[in-house]
């Protein structure tokens, strides 16, 4: 499965970082950016919480995709259904989900960590809900 957001920093890391800590062994899951980015370390931080090292997640851009056929791809930002379609990705199931994107946050550290915390938790749960059934052995197609 693919995880798609704009700049494969925060989102779709920890959508894919998620989806391997909750299913070990029983899914691949990736994610790119439409465009490139640069780590983030509130990701680091927050993940970090959670049991999961991100501090070796290199962000990658869609057109790096070596592979072009996916179960299921999943965009969390505005841009990335048009820039999957205009890749031409072979997918059973493409699926977007609305998140905010807490990069955008601004404040205190403390406020910026807990949209972090929040997207990560929300996320999580999305996650769980929407792979148990094909991890399963069923189908969800939405």
């Amino acid at each position: 499965m693919l995880f798609v957001c704009s700049m494969n920093s925060v989102r779709s890391p920890i959508a894919a970082a998620l989806a391997r800590q909750a299913f070990p062994g029983r899914i691949i899951a990736r994610s790119v950016g439409v465009n490139g980015g640069k780590a983030d370390q509130f990701v680091h931080e927050v993940m970090e919480e959670v049991g999961i090292d991100m501090s070796v997640h290199t962000p990658h851009i869609l057109d790096e995709l070596v592979a072009n056929k996916f179960d299921l791809v999943i965009t969390l930002s505005d841009d990335a259904p048009d820039a999957v379609a205009r890749k031409g990705l072979e997918a059973k199931a493409v699926e977007h989900w609305q998140v905010e994107d807490p990069s955008l946050v601004e404040g205190s550290r403390a406020l910026v960590l807990d949209a972090y915390r929040g997207l990560r938790d929300q996320l999580r749960r999305r996650v769980r809900e929407r792979l148990e059934p094909l991890v399963s052995g069923g189908s969800q197609n939405n």
